[in-house]
């Protein structure tokens, strides 16, 4: 068993010339989200960010997607988590994973950032014991070409499978904020 969740974060950059890109499956899954469960975001300066509360399984959950770009969102995090004494132990943050493949998804406890730049503004700012949910993005084969590739948008298949992923996690969704990570994982990581 893991923690219970008590504050879902959702990486990727604000504004519509990001939108579509790759780096913002965190986006794509949270706002999933907010619509599985009829919540709607409101900007909230003091957190820098769009948050919403949604209720699953029987408990109040935030969401939050940061108005910082990629690199700065530990800032929004730090602020939110520090206001509602939220521990890194009661958060999952869902982004693009590079070294998985498109369609798949992994859900994590802890662990490093992998280069991720939004992971290592959070490991600065609420430390690295965080749940992940990682949604594979696949890599461009070439490091040099990381920054524009997940700058992109998906070709049409790899953004159907990013989808496919997004709506299997969603069913997983009560599982992990009830604190049952390993039946989550039990369902997701068989792809």
């Amino acid at each position: 068993m893991s923690h219970p969740v008590k504050l879902i974060i959702g990486l990727g950059n604000p504004g519509e010339k990001y939108a579509k890109t790759r780096h913002n499956a965190g986006f794509w899954f949270i706002d999933a989200l907010a619509n599985e469960y009829g919540a709607k975001f409101k900007f909230e300066n003091k957190f820098s960010g769009e948050i919403a509360k949604v209720n699953v399984a029987n408990e109040s959950v935030w969401l939050l997607k940061p108005a910082t770009f990629m690199n700065r969102s530990g800032f929004a995090a730090h602020q939110m988590t520090s206001f509602y004494k939220i521990q890194p132990e009661q958060i999952l943050v869902a982004y693009d994973e590079l070294d998985l493949s498109p369609g798949t998804v992994r859900l994590k406890i802890g662990g490093g950032h992998g280069g991720h730049n939004g992971l290592r503004d959070l490991h600065s700012q609420i430390g690295k014991e965080y749940q992940r949910l990682r949604f594979g993005i696949g890599h461009p084969g070439d490091k040099r070409k990381v920054a524009d590739y997940v700058l992109s948008r998906p070709d049409k298949n790899d953004e159907i499978a990013i989808n496919q992923a997004i709506e299997r996690s969603l069913g997983e969704v009560e599982n992990i904020v009830q604190g049952d990570s390993q039946k989550a994982m039990n369902v997701l990581h068989t792809d």
